[in-house]
């Protein structure tokens, strides 16, 4: 089929869905397809029409039916279901789930749209806006047209403040530096209503607890001149007297065991007094330290929004209490004081979890996992989380070449986090997220059938705080490593004779030293069009040892600790994430990592598990897990199993389109690339140069992803377009889809939970 039949295919589907769509529907009833606005008046500016012009239309009601190059596939599944009465099964499911009911012509009110222009037209300043309205129908469809005469839009001429000598006036005075409203700027009720918001803003962090938006008033006068108008901000008259004051923090009351249905259970004949706190717990199941700790107010200090909100922050963050509720009263006593209540519901001291986990990935493997953790949220009353967990699992091969090569693991972890930092100094966290102190202890047992056991012992101590919601830190002081290989087959012993980068998967080990990994997010500003994401870590082995005891493995100056040579190298990673929103349901998700290890004193090449990898289910998806690279070097050739390719370096970059086709069913198109190197490695190919774009790996493919809420289940079908080994580089020409024997080399199918990036 060539291109000409393609576009006669294309043209008799898009009629056919046109008509089908209409002749569903009624006598006497029209398609709605939508609105539109024009925008005249030669006193407003080509650029300003076009933006006002869009700003309206996403104004009219209702919207129509919606469209996927022009065709409307919801509405078409709405249609195809047919009439059903049942409220469930697979016919109801495509009618309501996938389909969209027809919007028609009948819903749309062309006065009530026209009216909503002219409000909007006149609260962007654009006065005695005047709009008409008129439809057009061509068979059984009709749209709306609306034409908007909006007039030169009004300016601001200045902006007046209360003048008056009282405590309220005098702060509101204070915050029209960074007033909203500038002289010249156009006037817009929106921005004057953000102005009310931002006043109170203040107000609250200088103590007017009682004081809100709704007491401001913004004066227009329209008369001062040709198209400006004067803004008065005023203080209501009916204000109540006590908006106008400001309080102070006086007794601060807190229930650590406060419960919800039994409130005989939340009295205490004797309270404990510590600081300025009243600890209300018969029972002293927390450390009054806890709330001192936490919260914000002291006695006598002036209310403000932050400390207010901190506190409540911080009280959640404690991962202690099921419910955090807290409520200010006035208190008996003279002057403008504030008592505060915390009421507080701890979760249940003890929990006992179970799940089970299967997992694939592309290089054949199928498995499943069993973890068990037991959770002590309150160990010793400071709210510290004691957790043991237990796990278990194997992999299978079950596809390929070769089988039996299955992968069997067991361990366990216990890690004890303290809602505080622990240390020789006393450090305090201005956050509104308690700052932690976490250490960890771990050992896993991992059996690869037919080649080797690895023993890896892990324990680590250090320190996790976030700035605010969006930064996050974490610094470990200590993270040790030590791995010690056992059961190695003469199999894997013939094997890594001949290839070394085998030879140091089974090699003993020991890590020890700093890691600091820093975190940036704004992702959860699912509005804004452009949004970030990056962690980037440090880790430094064996530096201050190195140094100690002069080691130099070039030298022969090799040291060892229990007769183990220390690792010694400094590790950079950073994944940066890149998000633009081109729609409500449709965005463009892009990836670029780097990293680089460098071992140097005691040690000559960086420990196979401080290594970089590529490929697989969440890198580059057209290749099998950890297959590609290094540099320009062809896969290994064991005929028995799939070894992991692992460097020194990496770079990595992808791009996804991702949208919704429908319902819970999203979809993806994808482009991966990247590859690995090696430092000093005696095969050339397998080095890092000047020449490292032509080794460059490249895949693309499609996805679907079932957003079920609860968790997201999703497959990718990839394949090369570019191979970083062999002659031929580039493979475009060799795609065939209807041929089985590519499909089998080159189609990698990916199963995994959450999305890659």
């Amino acid at each position: 089929m060539n291109k000409k039949h393609l576009l006669y295919l294309f043209g008799i589907l898009l009629f056919a869905s046109s008509c089908s769509n209409t002749k569903y529907l009624k006598d006497g009833e029209l398609l709605y397809t939508g609105g539109s606005v024009k925008v005249e008046g030669k006193d407003i500016p080509k650029k300003e029409r076009k933006a006002l012009k869009k700003e309206l239309e996403d104004l009219l009601r209702p919207k129509p039916n919606a469209t996927i190059l022009g065709l409307r596939p919801k509405l078409y599944f709405y249609n195809i279901a047919g009439e059903t009465t049942k409220d469930k099964g697979f016919r109801h499911w495509l009618k309501y789930k996938v389909g969209q009911a027809p919007v028609l012509f009948s819903q749309v009110d062309l006065q009530y749209n026209a009216d909503v222009l002219r409000n909007y037209s006149e609260n962007k300043g654009y006065f005695k806006a005047q709009v008409t309205s008129d439809s057009t129908r061509r068979k059984k469809k009709a749209t709306a047209e609306y034409v908007v005469t909006p007039g030169k839009q009004y300016k601001i001429k200045s902006v007046t403040f209360p003048t008056d000598s009282s405590d309220v006036a005098k702060a509101i005075r204070r915050t029209q530096r960074r007033s909203l409203l500038k002289v010249g700027n156009a006037y817009d009720l929106e921005v004057i209503k953000s102005e009310r918001e931002r006043i109170d803003e203040r107000l609250k962090e200088r103590g007017f607890f009682y004081f809100g938006p709704d007491f401001i008033k913004v004066q227009v006068d329209s008369t001062v001149g040709t198209q400006q108008v004067d803004l008065i901000v005023k203080v209501k008259e009916e204000t109540p007297e006590r908006a106008k004051d400001i309080y102070k923090i006086n007794d601060i009351v807190v229930y650590p065991n406060y419960s919800l249905r039994d409130s005989t259970a939340n009295a205490d004949n004797n309270p404990i007094e510590y600081k300025d706190f009243t600890i209300i717990d018969k029972e002293d199941t927390f450390d009054p330290r806890i709330f001192d700790r936490t919260l914000y107010f002291h006695k006598g200090d002036v209310y403000n929004r932050t400390d207010h909100n901190l506190s409540l922050n911080r009280l959640v963050n404690l991962g202690t209490f099921k419910f955090v509720k807290n409520q200010f009263k006035v208190a008996d006593t003279t002057g403008n004081y504030l008592d505060a209540y915390y009421y507080l519901t701890p979760l249940p001291k003890k929990s006992f979890r179970v799940e089970v986990l299967g997992k694939t990935n592309s290089a054949n493997y199928t498995g499943t996992e069993l973890n068990i953790n037991w959770s002590n949220r309150n160990t010793f009353k400071g709210a510290e989380l004691l957790t043991v967990s237990a796990f278990g699992g194997m992999e299978v091969q079950v596809s390929g070449q070769n089988n039996g090569f299955n992968v069997y693991r067991i361990g366990g972890e216990t890690s004890l986090i303290w809602p505080r930092f622990i240390g020789p100094f006393r450090l305090k966290s201005s956050s509104g997220f308690v700052p932690k102190t976490k250490a960890t202890l771990g050992y896993e047992f991992q059996q690869r059938s037919k080649l080797y056991s690895l023993n890896t012992f892990k324990g680590s101590f250090g320190y996790l705080w976030k700035e605010n919601i969006r930064k996050e830190h974490q610094l470990n002081v200590t993270d040790i490593t030590y791995v010690s290989p056992q059961n190695v087959t003469p199999l894997y012993d013939s094997l890594a004779n001949q290839n070394i980068a085998l030879q140091r998967v089974i090699d003993k080990q020991l890590i020890f030293g700093p890691t600091y990994t820093y975190t940036y997010t704004n992702t959860m500003r699912k509005r804004k069009k452009h949004t970030f994401y990056f962690k980037g870590g440090l880790d430094l082995a064996g530096t201050i040892a190195g140094l100690a005891t002069g080691a130099d493995v070039k030298a022969g100056k090799e040291k060892e600790i229990l007769d183990v040579p220390f690792s010694q190298f400094v590790r950079l990673e950073a994944d940066f994430r890149h998000y633009m929103r081109l729609g409500e349901e449709t965005q463009l998700a892009s990836r670029i990592i780097v990293g680089s290890g460098f071992a140097y004193g005691n040690s000559q090449q960086m420990p196979f598990i401080k290594q970089f990898f590529i490929g697989g289910t969440n890198s580059i998806r057209a290749f099998r897990a950890r297959s590609i690279g290094p540099g320009s070097s062809e896969p290994v050739e064991t005929n028995t199993f799939l070894p992991d390719q692992s460097g020194d370096l990496k770079l990595e970059l992808n791009t996804e389109y991702r949208t919704t086709l429908f319902s819970i069913v999203k979809g993806a198109v994808f482009i991966d690339a990247g590859n690995i190197w090696m430092l000093n490695d005696t095969d050339e190919k397998k080095n890092f140069s000047s020449k490292f774009l032509n080794d460059i790996a490249v895949g693309t493919g499609v996805g679907l992803r079932f957003d079920l809420s609860f968790l997201v289940l999703r497959t990718d079908l990839g394949f090369p377009i570019r191979l970083p080994y062999g002659d031929k580089r580039w493979v475009l020409d060799d795609i065939a889809f209807g041929d089985s024997s590519w499909r089998k080399q080159n189609l990698i199918f990916n199963l995994a939970i959450g999305y890659p990036f």
